[in-house]
């Protein structure tokens, strides 16, 4: 049990309990509709969580993802609607914007050495301007019906394709960082920088790469965050960065690096999905939600370090 719960085990009960609780409590919790509803609900926040997963582990934080999020929705609807372009060119250039600010990102951090903090903060104020100057803040409306469905549309009853890609991409996400040399490596960096230098490892372009990933990651988020809502709008992805941390933190992963799992963490997607939904139909605030949300990430943060000093 013990070691369960060093691992997936832990988050994977506290998931357990929350589902139980939400079904008792919580009207039309326990209904397909719901549940599948949650799943949509958590498919922007579980790909940013994947790239947030890597950085964490590395040691790092990115507080930019909402914002890189937000420009590259904008560039997405710029291209497309103002531009002219067609919308597949526009969805690739919106994923290479999320790349192009990752890797901005990686490089303040590896590169000119600053505080990964500093570095995404940066970041973050200067994509969401961007994200407002494009449009002078006004948002992007009217996508074609093949691209809205991608996250409407139903197969075999239950899941869209967004929702199946996110799968994909967490099977891929635990692959690599599993079974690629370059995924231990990201390990290896987050555990000790300079013994990973001597043993041969890159370890200012394994820190980049990583902020790419997660960049790329926001991009292809964006693509999902438009096709739900059918519009741009450069107010996408405010405040998530918070629940992408906490969804990390919860799944296992240390803010001191050198540990953390891709199962881990998409148990602690559905953790803060399952919880806003439920407060949802309990009819709670959002402002309350805001508080217990950040009760959690205290919880998370305290009970990582309870460990790490037992250990």
């Amino acid at each position: 049990m013990r070691r369960a719960l060093s691992g997936a085990g832990g988050p994977l009960i506290g998931l357990i309990v929350l589902f139980v609780l939400l079904s008792i409590f919580a009207p039309n919790f326990l209904t397909a509709r719901n549940l599948i509803n949650v799943v949509d609900q958590v498919t922007v926040l579980g790909i940013l969580a994947l790239g947030a997963t890597a950085v964490i582990i590395t040691g790092g934080i990115d507080l930019s993802v909402g914002a890189v999020l937000a420009l590259s929705t904008m560039v997405l609807g710029v291209l497309s609607h103002t531009a002219g372009a067609p919308l597949w060119l526009a969805m690739i250039a919106a994923v290479a914007v999320g790349g192009l600010a990752g890797m901005v990102n990686g490089l303040a951090v590896s590169i000119a050495r600053l505080p990964p903090f500093i570095a995404t903060l940066a970041m973050m104020s200067a994509a969401r301007g961007l994200a407002n100057l494009l449009t002078d803040g006004q948002q992007i409306t009217g996508y074609p019906e093949w691209f809205f469905d991608l996250s409407s549309q139903r197969y075999l009853g239950l899941f869209s394709i967004t929702a199946i890609a996110l799968v994909v991409l967490y099977v891929i996400g635990w692959a690599w960082l599993k079974y690629r040399a370059s995924g231990r490596a990201v390990y290896a960096v987050g555990g000790n920088p300079e013994v990973a230098r001597l043993a041969g490892i890159k370890v200012k372009s394994v820190v980049t790469w990583v902020y790419v990933a997660a960049g790329v990651l926001a991009g292809l988020a964006a693509l999902v965050q438009a096709s739900r809502l059918d519009s741009s709008q450069p107010s996408a992805g405010t405040g998530i960065e918070l629940d992408v941390i906490a969804a990390v933190v919860i799944g296992g992963a240390s803010l001191a690096g050198g540990s953390g799992r891709v199962v881990g963490t998409i148990i602690g997607v559905l953790i803060i999905g399952v919880l806003h939904n439920g407060l949802n139909l309990l009819g709670v605030s959002s402002f309350v939600q805001q508080i217990i949300i950040g009760v959690v990430i205290a919880g998370a943060v305290l009970t990582d370090t309870l460990r790490r000093r037992r250990t």
